[in-house]
């Protein structure tokens, strides 16, 4: 028998935020609050909503500084009040499997020192999709998205 060691697909953004991690979880979890923060600008986010249950549906519009607009519909997995969001695009709505998955994403908020140890993992299902999300500007667009999350937690 051999073991073998998993490949890693997985793109990590980790941010200490000056919030407490109750606020950082509500702009994750209420659609009102992700259009504000959730697109890197100047992207905008045109709709959102999230059914907060594993298998609830998320659907998450965003809209490019030319007008278009880029659906991007999943799943919830799993979420864990104030702690933890875990979606997928592997399935679009129920179990209904998606045409081409793309990445599952874990959130998770960790008290520390008074502030929130904020992590966001992609976990994406082939070397070509990290690579891709990696050219899309993975660090650049997701570590923008989390200062617009840390200066709206810090409003709310």
């Amino acid at each position: 028998m051999s073991t073998a060691t998993p490949i890693n697909h997985e793109l990590v953004l980790t941010r200490l935020i000056d919030a407490p991690r109750e606020k950082l979880f509500r702009c994750w979890t209420e659609p009102a609050l992700m259009k504000k923060w959730f697109a890197p600008l100047p992207w905008t986010v045109t709709h959102a909503e999230m059914d907060l249950r594993p298998g609830g549906a998320s659907l998450i519009v965003m809209r490019s500084p030319e007008g278009q607009e880029y659906p991007n519909p999943g799943v919830v997995l799993e979420v864990v009040k104030n702690e933890k969001v875990v979606f997928t695009d592997a399935y679009t709505k129920a179990w209904e499997p998606s045409g081409k998955p793309f990445m599952t994403a874990i959130v998770t908020f960790e008290d520390e020192g008074g502030k929130t140890r904020y992590t966001a993992r992609a976990l994406h299902w082939t070397a070509e999709d990290k690579k891709t999300h990696e050219e899309m500007g993975f660090h650049q667009g997701w570590g923008q998205c989390a200062d617009q999350l840390a200066a709206l937690a810090a409003k709310i």
